[in-house]
């Protein structure tokens, strides 16, 4: 057991929409990452995503509307739910989700990241 800083993982990598793994919990992956901009449209077929945002602003968009996450907020987005995460200025993340969960869940483009870096 030991503790984790937010703040310093986050400080480790400096990539947009490139989720890292810092820890596991019940079968779920902790990760982290940092986003700018528009991500793509999508969902996932099978997995729950929970957002945390630890610095910046959040505005996930959903087909009837927007939901706005400020720093130590958090939204989860139930699966099947199709999503588009934007942040206006680089914005820090926490996700808690399964494992397996694919970033781009049901698109596959240049954006997606299959193979998770563990800081």
């Amino acid at each position: 057991m030991k503790t984790v800083n937010l703040a310093d993982k986050f400080a480790r990598f400096s990539d947009h929409w490139s989720p890292k793994v810092v820890g596991q919990v019940n079968g779920c992956a902790i990760k982290l990452v940092k986003i700018s901009g528009e991500f793509v449209w999508h969902h996932h077929d099978n997995e729950d995503e929970m957002f945390f945002v630890v610095k910046g602003r959040l505005r996930m968009k959903f087909r009837d509307g927007e939901q706005v996450v400020n720093p130590g907020e958090f939204i989860i987005v139930p699966h099947g739910v199709e999503h588009q995460p934007v942040a206006e200025g680089e914005t820090e993340i926490m996700l808690v989700e399964p494992d397996s969960t694919l970033n781009t869940g049901n698109v596959v483009n240049e954006r997606t990241v299959a193979h998770l870096q563990r800081l």
